[in-house]
């Protein structure tokens, strides 16, 4: 266990907390979280494709099924972003959000003793704060390494609260067999042997990012998390039913994420971009807030090894039709510190770090 030292990524400065903002003034909304025009949530923006997410059953997938590996394929070029369905996760994922809700109805005194440490991005704050001037995302955030074990580090885990460790032990072994089932077809996909993209993360871990975003009087001002990619080789998420708030930039447009009951909504990362040679697309995405309602989400990132090389995958390079565009010398390590290092702005600037000069 990593108890006295941080993971290495980066770290975050500490802001106050937005739920004890809006619990002390719900009409008040500080101005370093005021988005500036052109960064604010718009109807104009909003496409309405939203029926048209792909949908992927993984128990089709995991008996092999031809057509619902196309679809994968298909939901990974065009979208980057796919719904899953039929996972087997149906008794974990309430059991999580419920502690997830559990930690956030602790009072302010309990929560701040689980606060990320001025060399770490584990623990209780908010993630990508880089500077003092910066306008702040409307959400707060508890970072947990979940897996392998000896990666987790206990003083962060709130383990006063009943069944919170069984919770996340049981729902992070959940995820784990369904990112390991995408890995398998998506290396079949790629031409590779099913271990591929397992054995190029030189160790799998995951991260598991739990979020609170509270209600906002004025949602037109603000957002829950500003637009990014993640730095991740997939991401799995799951959101509150009844909300829609997660937004993909699509084509141009935001598309609004509709949640479907207990399905784990999953993206393409950074990472797995690069793998693919830019044939598997890592979307830029956001989440919008409400006057209504909080919300909690579960993020899973799927983080490959420190010394895990991020360049192209031989079978997806092509000269005349997918010529390289990765480089081949990046290290896993290293962007992922470039990332941490700047405050979320779009995927354009992450991602150019990865491509070769033209």
């Amino acid at each position: 266990m990593q108890e006295d030292e941080g993971l290495g990524y980066g770290s975050s400065l500490p802001v106050p907390s937005v739920q004890e903002i809006v619990r002390n003034d719900p009409t008040n909304i500080p101005e370093k979280y005021i988005k500036d025009v052109e960064d604010r949530p718009k109807d104009s923006d909003i496409s309405h494709l939203s029926l048209n997410i792909p949908i992927i059953d993984l128990s089709l997938l995991s008996d092999g099924d031809e057509a619902e590996s196309r679809k994968l394929d298909v939901a990974c070029k065009e979208w980057g972003f796919f719904q899953v369905i039929n996972h087997n996760c149906d008794e974990v994922i309430p059991k999580m959000k419920a502690s997830v809700a559990a930690f956030f109805a602790l009072p302010s005194t309990e929560k701040k003793k689980y606060a990320m440490a001025v060399d770490d991005i584990q623990g209780y704050g908010q993630g990508y704060v880089v500077s003092e001037d910066q306008k702040l995302d409307w959400n707060d955030l508890i970072f947990l390494m979940t897996l392998p074990s000896n990666t987790r580090n206990m003083k962060y885990w709130p383990l006063t609260i009943p069944s919170f460790k069984e919770s996340v032990d049981e729902y992070a072994v959940e995820i784990q067999r369904v990112t390991d089932e995408i890995f398998k077809n998506l290396s079949s996909l790629m031409g590779k042997e099913e271990n591929c993209l397992k054995d190029l993360h030189k160790g799998v871990k995951q991260g598991i990012r739990m979020n609170y975003y509270p209600n906002c009087c004025r949602p037109d001002l603000v957002l829950g998390v500003s637009p990014h990619s993640d730095a991740s080789s997939i991401t799995l998420l799951v959101q509150e039913d009844e909300i829609t708030a997660l937004q993909i930039k699509h084509k141009g447009e935001w598309v609004p994420i509709k949640p479907i009951p207990n399905a784990i909504v999953v993206n393409v990362g950074d990472v797995l971009e690069a793998w693919s040679n830019g044939i598997y697309t890592s979307i830029e995405h956001r989440a919008v807030t409400n006057e209504e309602k909080a919300r909690i989400s579960v993020a899973a990132f799927v983080i490959p090894g420190n010394e895990a090389e991020l360049n192209p995958v031989e079978t997806m390079v092509d000269d005349d039709r997918s010529p390289q565009i990765y480089k081949n010398d990046v290290k896993y390590i290293d962007y992922l510190r470039y990332t941490l290092a700047k405050k979320m702005d779009g995927k354009l600037a992450n991602i150019e770090y990865l491509k070769l000069e033209t």
